[in-house]
């Protein structure tokens, strides 16, 4: 048996794969057609980070596109398309082809029917047209809709907006728990006559204080900050709370070796180089720690092969990984914990 195979005979990858890039090789071996009719259906972020994967693939390894689609059919081969069982075998396809952050909304959309709401059309416009969309509305209406869009989204919304309305409109989003389906039925037909848009679905719990947190996360540092400070400056406690939630790059020496070795099964090697050109000691300690010895002299060795790298970058990679922590913090297969240090 050789090296590329494991003991189930299986082709093995010649690199770590992420989801987000499994997802993108196994599109290319659809074909144009069968790949188009996913990505359709996929909401804006998820084209970006499926579609941004797709045209960064160069020369492929034959074993790594085996190792993708051997996953894929192992992970349904047991199952079946007809008659009862098809809701699961569904949400399965779906879920291994494209992994569980990307897949959710397609599989709503398949299984419960819905279309996209006048909220979900906010989400394919830049930030800044957004922003002036929401600029003279109520500021419990900003609220609910920077809620309900994605952190970074809603991160660069409110970079968008006077200070004073930002500080409002995030102590509203902190304190923001729970809104009754009409009203968000009625913001979306409200939105839909703008968009011409199809009849919403329903989404009762926004907001929250674990939003703000996730929202400052994604800001600026230099708005983070004073925003931070006024916060506190109007509520310490509610600050406080905000500032401990808040979960950053270097926060991950705090987190168990299980998380650490889960987390590093979905990041992509080439992300993670970047990442750690930016990290504390500490931090890499904890990830060389988690890997084979193998697989970590590799890691070591691209480190310093790798030239100098824009801070821009390493936050994105970072960010790419707190992602996907947070995600997997939310399906309840890591425990994040630390404090709201700054980004390097």
């Amino acid at each position: 048996m050789s090296e590329e195979e494991n003991t189930a005979g299986r082709a093995q990858p010649s690199r770590k794969l992420g989801r987000i890039e499994q997802a993108a090789i196994l599109l290319m071996t659809l074909g144009e057609e069968d790949a188009a009719q996913i990505l359709k259906h996929m909401g804006p972020k998820e084209v970006q980070r499926v579609g941004m994967a797709m045209s960064q693939l160069q020369d492929v390894p034959k074993n790594d596109v085996n190792y993708v689609v051997g996953e894929f059919f192992e992970a349904v081969g047991g199952q079946t398309g007809l008659g009862v069982g098809a809701d699961d075998y569904i949400r399965s396809v779906l879920t291994n082809a494209l992994g569980e952050e990307k897949a959710g909304s397609l599989i709503d959309r398949i299984l419960i029917g819905g279309n996209t709401t006048g909220l979900d059309t906010l989400k394919w416009m830049e930030p800044r047209a957004v922003a002036d969309i929401i600029r003279y509305e109520h500021p419990q209406i900003q609220a609910i809709v920077v809620s309900y869009l994605d952190p970074d989204q809603s991160a660069e919304i409110l970079a968008s907006l006077d200070d004073k309305v930002r500080l409002d409109v995030m102590m509203r989003v902190a304190s923001l728990e729970s809104i009754q389906p009409q009203a968000l039925q009625e913001l979306n037909n409200i939105l839909e006559k703008q968009f011409s848009g199809g009849a919403g679905g329903q989404a009762s719990r926004i907001g929250g204080i674990q939003r703000a947190a996730d929202i400052m996360n994604y800001m600026d540092r230099s708005i983070e900050g004073q925003l931070m400070d006024s916060v506190k400056d109007m509520d310490p406690d509610l600050g406080s709370e905000i500032e401990d939630l808040m979960f950053v790059f270097d926060n991950l020496k705090d987190v168990d070796d299980r998380g650490i070795q889960a987390l590093l099964r979905e990041v992509s090697s080439d992300v993670l180089v970047v990442a750690l050109k930016g990290a504390e000691d500490e931090v890499k300690e904890k990830i060389f720690k988690n890997m084979s010895k193998r697989a970590g002299e590799l890691l070591k060795d691209d480190l310093e092969a790798k030239g100098p790298v824009k801070v821009s970058e390493v936050e994105a990679a970072q960010k790419e990984i707190i992602t996907v922590a947070r995600r997997m913090a939310e399906s309840g297969d890591i425990v994040l914990g630390g404090s709201g240090e700054e980004m390097l």
